[in-house]
């Protein structure tokens, strides 16, 4: 299936000011082995935003490496770890995880809507982190 994603041409450019009216971003559906995802994206360089719908009875046919930034804005979700490991989430919680830490996929019994920001910022980095607690 192709999938169509709304790009912003900002090779190398600040992302600058703008709202965006998540309704008019056009929407892609992916199969999952039950159920199917319906992706709304906005690509900028190698920073991706989207806002996902998983309907009733929704389960990942892949085990996912990458790293996201996943946060519930309705409903609710399993999601398992390939250790065996499962975490619910429901309306205002979130998880975050780095590219290659743990493979992970969804499932959703009664359908969910979650904001998920992933990229290259989430690849392992041997930096210095002003920022870490």
């Amino acid at each position: 299936m192709e999938t169509t994603i709304f790009k912003m041409n900002l090779a190398h450019t600040p992302i600058l000011f703008h709202t965006t009216n998540w309704n008019a971003i056009p929407v892609t559906e992916h199969v999952g082995e039950t159920g199917i995802a319906r992706w709304r994206t906005v690509q900028y360089e190698s920073l991706r935003i989207r806002v996902v719908e998983y309907s009733e009875n929704y389960k990942a046919d892949h085990w996912c490496k990458l790293g996201h930034i996943l946060y519930c804005l309705e409903g609710e979700m399993i999601t398992e770890l390939s250790d065996g490991q499962t975490f619910k989430l429901s309306q205002g919680m979130s998880y975050q995880v780095t590219d290659g830490a743990s493979a992970h996929r969804t499932y959703s019994h009664k359908g969910v809507k979650v904001l998920i920001i992933d990229g290259g910022f989430l690849k392992p980095q041997n930096i210095h982190n002003p920022w870490k607690m």
